[in-house]
């Protein structure tokens, strides 16, 4: 099967290099970097390659197709080639290019990377400190407004199977801050956060999907102006670390996607031309550190 598997690999590699040669004929002084990038059993994967210069900028980048092939025109020279794709360690291979000629970096075997060790099971809590939740919205059709919450608190629980963890998040809907204050005092009142009548912003997660690499889902529910939806966080895991005083930590990166309207946030001042003054799509990031609480033992001491 793996011989069959190779031959029709390279069977795919003959016909693009057939193809190449009939090609749009190259510009004056350009040449053509070319390679295949396949797993640790020779299979083909599409990956990122990046062909970076002398200085390491990037001179070009795509992605390989469904055969590992990837190939582009570039100016004469000799550059490297930046392989990554999520799960696996990265590579550079060099590579020099003559001009009018085609050059080929070969076959590029990308290994599984070692993934970042899991939190420890137990009660972990987000560290203020070390932790931003930002928005991003669209204005009037033109540009972004960002904004943070300056107040939030949250308890993590990791399970001895991670995917039975759960996560707590508690925001104080008050805490908004855009830089503007009479915006902020908007996005406070009835039109929109309506904070007095809901003074939080909470997420209960319990699905935690692992996706590969360091990439996760992780599942629950958010409420927000008194509504209650599904929400989907996609979270870039960024491993443990030491704190100043030798407490473990951990890190991780999120965002997800909010539609104004699935919250009741309705409020749609038109301008002129139609178009609504607050985007309808709500952009939320997250940077995270959690820090060991290693005096609570069961999710029953903090749920």
């Amino acid at each position: 099967m793996r011989t069959l598997l190779r031959r029709w690999i390279g069977d795919a590699r003959d016909a693009s290099t057939a193809w190449s040669d009939r090609g749009l004929p190259l510009p004056d002084g350009a040449g053509r970097a070319e390679c295949q990038v396949v797993d640790p059993v020779g299979l083909p994967m599409q990956a990122s390659v990046t062909v970076l210069d002398h200085a390491g900028h990037s001179v070009t980048q795509g992605g390989t197709d469904a055969y590992g092939l990837f190939t582009a025109a570039v100016p004469s020279g000799d550059y490297q080639l930046a392989v990554i794709c999520d799960g696996f360690e990265p590579r550079r291979v060099p590579i020099q290019v003559p001009p009018g000629l085609r050059s080929s970096a070969g076959v590029i075997r990308l290994d599984a990377a070692t993934l970042p060790p899991i939190p420890a099971p137990g009660h972990w809590t987000i560290d203020p400190d070390h932790t931003a939740i930002r928005f991003v919205a669209r204005h009037i059709g033109m540009a972004d407004i960002h904004g943070r919450f300056n107040r939030f608190s949250g308890k993590l629980w990791i399970g001895e199977r991670t995917r039975d963890s759960q996560v707590d998040v508690f925001i104080e809907a008050d805490s908004i801050d855009t830089g503007v204050r009479t915006r902020d005092s908007h996005l406070r009142s009835r039109d929109f956060l309506h904070a007095a009548a809901h003074p939080y912003l909470t997420f209960s997660g319990s699905n935690f999907v692992h996706r590969g690499g360091s990439h996760w889902d992780v599942t629950g529910t958010l409420e927000l102006h008194g509504v209650a939806r599904t929400a989907k966080l996609d979270t870039i895991y960024l491993g443990l670390g030491t704190g100043m005083t030798g407490e473990p930590r951990a890190a991780c990166k999120a965002v997800t996607e909010l539609h104004r309207e699935d919250f009741t946030l309705s409020w749609q001042k038109m301008l002129t031309r139609g178009i609504a003054a607050i985007g309808t799509t709500i952009r939320i990031e997250l940077d995270i550190q959690v820090v060991r609480a290693a005096q609570m033992d069961s999710p029953s001491a903090v749920w």
